[in-house]
């Protein structure tokens, strides 16, 4: 006996279409410099640090006092933009920064342990954030007086999730 079969194909075919969304690339721009204002520090002894918040808010520890006259003292601020409402992760620097003082002072500070707000993570309102940045200050016994400063050490890195 012999059987027919009619219409069978040994192959078959079916297609997908293909898309992909482009996104808003993340930014992030530099608004304000970290600066920790006026310190005073003990001639002799011991020294310490300064604190800044990512609020704004200082603290001292060891020999270092706050002056009443403050100075400036300004968290760093960063403005991150990007793709509505979408998360992203914040980089900060793991390694200390050095502050180098006036021409001929051979003292240097040391700035480290950086906190942010929003820490580690922030979700983009309408495509835009602020973020804000402080960080640990080291001062020595008899830190000769002057400007201390580094350009461009603090960088802050920003991704998307």
């Amino acid at each position: 006996m012999t059987i027919a079969i009619e219409g069978v194909k040994a192959q078959s075919t079916a297609t997908a279409n293909s898309s992909a969304t482009i996104i808003t690339p993340i930014t992030i721009v530099k608004v304000q410099d970290l600066n920790f204002g006026n310190i005073a520090v003990r001639a002799t002894g011991t020294g310490g640090t300064v604190v800044l918040t990512p609020a704004g808010v200082r603290s001292a520890t060891g020999g270092v006092t706050l002056p009443a006259v403050a100075g400036t003292v300004t968290a760093a601020s960063f403005n991150v933009g990007g793709d509505g409402n979408r998360t992203f992760s914040i980089s900060l620097p793991t390694a200390p920064i050095t502050l180098t003082g006036p021409t001929g002072v051979t003292m240097t500070m040391s700035l480290g342990t950086f906190t942010s707000a929003p820490s580690g993570t922030g979700t983009l309102s309408a495509g835009t954030r602020n973020v804000t940045v402080g960080g640990t200050l080291t001062v020595s016994a008899g830190q000769t007086p002057g400007l201390y400063t580094n350009t461009g050490g603090l960088t802050v890195t920003v991704n998307y999730n």
